[in-house]
């Protein structure tokens, strides 16, 4: 069997500045004993120091001193954030019943014209609402899922989402986003946003969206169990941030189809970046799918003030995509186009089958300066 080398204790001495090393020894009373006797000296002078360190206490040659001896902390635990024991820096408002967080704009969160994207925005009310669940003290082992919804293995998922914004932040901005939830009728839930400027503390854009619920492992709707509506139900807050008139009365988006779209996009293909952990492509990236089919000089000339999807089925990684876009102004036929505001409707549909992925409607508004280009 091999032999074990015997541990060493390194002491720093002050006169020298050199680590010296001792085998332990015992002292009376069971204490441990480091005693090191070649110092040697600087320029090999060759004078000899006694360092004795007995639990701590530091003698130089017999004489007690304060020795550049130390025993180095531990890092202090990461500090809690209003009990959130991590760096979330969301809190709760309103006797819990409003969950808040702040954001920067980072650098890659901005798009060519130096502001944030629509995606962007999605993202962080996405994340704001996952944040909600996991600070609440609700969440399971699920993405976003109670405990009891894990139990019974159930995901949320969003059927219809509204965005409507009012200014987009550039790099480097700090937004605030609150988010509330509310019953939608018997078997849904409503979840709210309002995102803010810090600075100003003016509102800049808004957001109203419906979730079910759905078996993970069946892919199927799932009423509400009672036990899970008796988790969720002290943060309801019965507040409605966008009116259903605001939204177009939430009437159905037209279905496009070859002959009624302008503009189409095929060959689209959900990468693995894409899906999310309930094992189905994030909702978010269907922004990016839909832009595909936006004619550039609307991407150009205009802002995406207000976009509602409506999501009709899951998508899958091997599925290839189309996106329709059709494009319609308020303004007459002789008006500069970007004088008046645009609305468009969107389709993004499974290539091989046609099979409805998401429908959406959406408003575009032109950027000021574009608009100061093109009047006379």
């Amino acid at each position: 069997m091999a032999t074990m080398p015997t541990p060493q204790t390194a002491t720093r001495v002050a006169s020298g500045g050199r680590l010296v090393f001792g085998k332990p020894g015992k002292a009376k009373g069971g204490r441990l004993l480091v005693r090191s006797c070649d110092n040697g000296g600087r320029g090999g002078n060759g004078r000899r120091v006694t360092v004795e360190a007995v639990n701590g206490a530091v003698k130089l040659n017999g004489a007690a001193v304060v020795a550049d001896v130390r025993q180095v902390p531990a890092p202090p635990p990461p500090s809690s954030v209003d009990g959130g024991g991590d760096v979330r820096l969301g809190k709760f408002v309103e006797g819990r019943l409003l969950y808040r967080q702040q954001f920067v704009i980072r650098s890659y969160e901005i798009g060519p014209d130096r502001t944030a994207t629509m995606e962007t925005i999605m993202n962080l009310l996405q994340e704001t609402a996952l944040n909600h669940v996991m600070c609440s003290g609700l969440a399971g082992d699920g993405f976003g899922a109670t405990r009891q919804m894990s139990l019974r293995k159930l995901i949320w998922v969003v059927t219809r989402i509204n965005i409507q914004v009012d200014k987009y932040s550039r790099w480097g901005d700090v937004v605030e986003i609150d988010t509330w939830v509310a019953s939608s009728g018997k078997n849904g839930m409503r979840r709210d946003w309002i995102i803010r400027d810090r600075s100003t503390k003016n509102m800049i854009a808004r957001a109203t969206s419906n979730w079910v619920m759905m078996n993970r492992e069946t892919r199927r709707l799932s009423k509400i169990p009672e036990e899970v509506r008796q988790e969720v139900l002290p943060f309801y807050l019965d507040r409605s941030i966008i009116a259903a008139d605001a939204d177009a009365g939430g009437r159905k988006i037209e279905k496009l189809t070859d002959s009624t779209a302008e503009h189409i996009r095929s060959g689209l293909a959900p990468r693995w970046s894409d899906m999310d952990v309930n094992q189905h492509v994030n909702n978010v990236k269907y922004i990016g799918w839909i832009l595909e089919s936006v004619p550039l000089d609307v991407l150009e000339d205009y802002h995406l003030t207000s976009i509602t999807l409506d999501y009709r089925r899951e998508c899958r990684q091997s599925q290839l995509l189309e996106s329709l876009t059709s494009m319609t102004t308020t303004s007459s036929p002789a008006t500069s186009r970007c004088s008046a505001d645009l609305h468009s409707t969107h389709l993004i549909r499974q290539q091989d089958d046609g099979a409805e992925i998401v429908r959406a409607r959406a408003e575009w508004r032109c950027k000021e300066h574009r608009r100061a280009m093109k009047q006379p």
